[in-house]
């Protein structure tokens, strides 16, 4: 076994690591270019609809943006930011060197990315795809829907297997890997969401896996399942669907939850009111989150009994939302509250989301919902959830973990420029859509006529994403300026903050921990504050640590994976110039021939000397 850690070059040092921090910054770039593309998608269809009959876009462009805007913010931009700060911060945050598998973590990298780039590569061949981001049956057929929706069905396909395996992952470390004294009813609430989230990844990637699999076969190889001329059914469709769809949005909301818990206690010095109730809360919201997938499809045809059992599910799921709420409220009254960048994020989250949430109840009413379905209202309520929830509190962890993963803070002038322009502009461009809606407004539709009252709100809603895209420049400029001209941090804890990743030094050492801490309260650090001497006790002395070495194999793999997915789609391609069970069976040969070597290579890791640490700790102080 190595006693050092081999040199390599800085590129090849980032493609082969299996380091959670730098992974995790990677799941934070890759994020952030999807947020990017998604977000100039939505721009342009809201120069469409910033006028009647307008003719920026032509329908069938629409449709293709519409479908790729809903899916790559979901699946490929919020999904890997929230995964980037978990990446990151959940080992940190319960004493861990890495996580439980650092092999399988680069691996889910690698693999979501190559799906990604799968449903990216559609446009190089005819066009994304156009069947809406639910891709419902019929539309979604192999009679109305061209080669896009193939690179959609195995895109995602291949991206999820990649989400699979780095929740598993998580939950795994979770449970394994707490420093001793760190229970379970210790745990950071942040790391309490990244825990529920990642066991709802595990039931609720499943039926989509299925679903997209049967889909899969209808298009490619002739299946019947969703055909209703040949014996199938469009509805199973929708329900294999949002049996998946609805638990996403807890997947996506749950740790935005964490982060709101972990940022609102630190910026008003208080500890979390109410700990166990928003432990329970989270497990409840969870819990209900699998039995009201239906109430998106109150207009099939359910029947009133079906639709009361789901519209009394949807409301009951409220109670643990507005427990949450007024826990935070409570950790902000009476907190010597500092209005800095993360916490004008944090705080504005919650009135925004409850907004997000009372239109929510209002749409569980099923017989309300034939009024609201299918219009503005909907995208309203849902963009609250997704960007006045999710987006902002994504945010606030940006601002609050940044100089632990990078060294330096984030312009403080810039950053309120930036929450002030972006949070506007998102109240101008979602709020009015809620009446855009009231007054009959169709969603999906690339045009409308003009004098039919829709003029004025719509002309607002474009203004308020040149707003908020105008943010997004500005937080680019920040970073940009912050990487030259940003206040340096050299020691552990700039926020005097309350949880453990601020008792090690910044920037964070590759071990994380010289010596595993010992855990003795809720809040760690700051009881070490209060009844010890700052510094947080070690549970183990000071011996020389083992680490895992770097593998290009996940990388490989995943390019693998990428052909398997091509070569399937070849097969409806008009003419394809090699023969397309070539590049499938080969893409998934060399996956599997990845395996084979992982299987038999001995890989013992390498040692990193007491020594070493010795010096580590005299330069930079910290645990």
């Amino acid at each position: 076994m190595a006693t050092h850690k081999q040199e390599k070059s800085v590129v090849w040092d980032w493609l082969t690591t299996v380091d959670h921090k730098k992974l995790g910054i990677m799941y934070l770039i890759a994020g952030a270019l999807f947020f990017v593309k998604a977000g100039v998608m939505a721009l342009f269809m809201r120069i469409q609809l910033m006028y009647p009959q307008m003719d920026f876009l032509s329908g069938q462009t629409f449709n293709e943006f519409i479908t790729m805007h809903g899916t790559i913010m979901l699946f490929l931009a919020a999904t890997p930011l929230l995964f980037g700060f978990m990446n990151f911060v959940i080992p940190l945050q319960i004493g861990a060197r890495d996580v439980a598998f650092p092999f399988v973590n680069a691996l889910g990298f690698w693999i979501f990315m190559a799906g990604g780039l799968l449903l990216s590569t559609s446009w190089f061949f005819g066009g994304g795809p156009d069947a809406g981001w639910t891709a419902y049956v019929p539309l979604s057929s192999r009679d109305y829907a061209g080669l896009g929706l193939d690179f959609y069905v195995l895109g995602l396909q291949v991206a999820g297997i990649g989400t699979l395996v780095s929740a598993i992952n998580f939950l795994v470390t979770i449970v394994n890997m707490r420093a001793p004294g760190m229970t379970m009813m210790r745990l950071p609430l942040f790391v309490w969401t990244s825990f529920v989230t990642s066991t709802l990844i595990l039931f609720a990637f499943t039926p989509l896996a299925a679903g997209l699999a049967l889909l899969m076969l209808d298009r490619l190889f002739d299946g019947q399942f969703f055909i209703p001329s040949m014996g199938g059914n469009v509805v199973l469709w929708q329900h294999i669907f949002w049996i998946f769809g609805h638990p996403e949005v807890y997947i996506l909301v749950l740790p935005a939850f964490g982060i709101i818990s972990e940022v609102i206690p630190a910026f008003s010095r208080k500890r979390l009111f109410g700990y166990t109730a928003m432990v329970f809360a989270t497990m409840i919201i969870a819990f209900l989150g699998f039995m009201v997938w239906a109430h998106h499809m109150f207009t099939v045809g359910m029947g009133p009994v079906a639709n009361s059992i789901f519209a009394v599910a949807t409301m009951t799921i409220a109670v643990p939302t507005g427990i949450k709420i007024f826990n935070w409220l409570f950790t902000m009254w009476g907190g010597k509250i500092t209005f800095n960048t993360a916490m004008l994020f944090a705080s504005s989250f919650v009135p925004t989301f409850v907004l997000g949430g009372v239109t929510g109840v209002m749409l569980a009413m099923a017989p309300v919902d034939y009024l609201y379905h299918d219009t503005y209202f909907v995208v309203a309520h849902f963009h609250y959830i997704i960007v006045g929830g999710i987006v902002l509190a994504l945010f606030a962890g940006l601002f609050y973990w940044y100089p632990k993963m990078f060294g330096h803070k984030l312009n403080e002038t810039l950053g309120k420029l930036f929450f002030w322009i972006f949070y506007i502009g998102f109240h101008l461009t979602f709020f009015v859509q809620h009446l855009l809606g009231l007054m009959g407004m169709p969603r999906r539709v690339y045009t409308y006529l003009g004098d039919q009252g829709l003029d004025a709100f719509n002309f607002i809603s474009t203004i308020g994403t040149f707003f908020m895209s105008t943010a997004v420049i500005i937080l680019v400029i920040n970073i940009i300026y912050s990487a030259y001209k940003g206040e340096r941090v050299t020691v552990a804890d700039p926020w005097d903050a309350r949880t453990l990743e601020w008792s090690i030094p910044t920037p964070v050492p590759e071990y994380n921990f010289a010596q595993t801490p010992q855990i003795r309260s809720l809040d760690p650090l700051f009881y070490e504050k209060v009844h010890g001497d700052g510094t947080m006790k070690p549970a183990e002395p000071l011996g020389e640590i083992h680490m895992p070495n770097g593998s290009i194999l996940p990388l490989i793999m995943a390019v693998g994976l990428y052909f398997a997915g091509f070569g399937f789609i070849m097969l409806n391609m008009e003419n394809p110039l090699i023969n397309p069970w070539i590049v499938a069976v080969g893409g998934l040969a060399i996956t599997f021939g990845c395996m084979f070597i992982r299987s038999v290579k001995e890989d013992h890791g390498y040692h990193i000397p007491v020594e070493t640490i010795k010096a580590d700790l005299q330069s930079k102080g910290g645990n």
